[in-house]
């Protein structure tokens, strides 16, 4: 189940970073009245076919979760996107990779909330899969301003092995930071 905007979009990077794909950019938007998120990888990609059944509930291909009769990732997306007033949008092109945006009005009462920003960043960096994940967050909003990206290859480079537990401290000290609204983390 999800219980925040950040489970969203974790499930959606986790299928990106599952898809094959060698780079995965992740972008996320936040201001006073929206979320939104986009997603894009160059992984397998998905026919057209493929994505209709992506966007069925009670369609799987059976790989990732091999005793699951559902698929649930694209659906409580797309279900959470319209119930809390946003909207979503999936392109994909077998063999080329999947770009999936959703945005969601953060004044809906329908909105889920909004989660833990460096603890979803942190997960993403630790999916298996890709080394080229980048992550891009911009946060305009009345009493916080920032914008900040991270790489996992960077953060490896610096940090080694980052699910050691020392490296684990340096990774979540280092995003808080960036998340931080101090006179440093902010954009003019």
């Amino acid at each position: 189940m999800h219980f925040s905007l950040c489970d969203l979009v974790a499930d959606i990077a986790q299928n990106a970073a599952e898809s094959g794909a060698d780079t995965v950019k992740v972008d996320i938007l936040e201001t006073d009245t929206e979320f939104r998120f986009d997603i894009q990888d160059n992984g397998s990609g998905m026919t057209e076919s493929d994505q209709k059944r992506a966007l069925d509930p009670f369609c799987t291909d059976g790989k990732k979760h091999p005793h699951r009769k559902v698929g649930l990732g694209l659906p409580f997306l797309v279900q959470t996107a319209e119930q809390s007033g946003g909207g979503w949008e999936l392109k994909s092109e077998k063999g080329k990779g999947t770009r999936v945006s959703a945005w969601f009005d953060s004044t809906n009462v329908d909105t889920p909330p909004l989660g833990n920003i460096p603890r979803l960043v942190r997960t993403v960096l630790l999916f298996n899969g890709p080394d080229n994940i980048f992550i891009q967050r911009s946060c305009k909003r009345d009493d916080k301003n920032c914008f900040w990206t991270a790489s996992k290859k960077e953060l490896v480079d610096v940090l080694g092995n980052m699910e050691d537990a020392g490296a684990l401290v340096l990774l979540d000290q280092y995003l808080q930071s960036q998340e931080a609204d101090d006179e440093t983390a902010k954009v003019e």
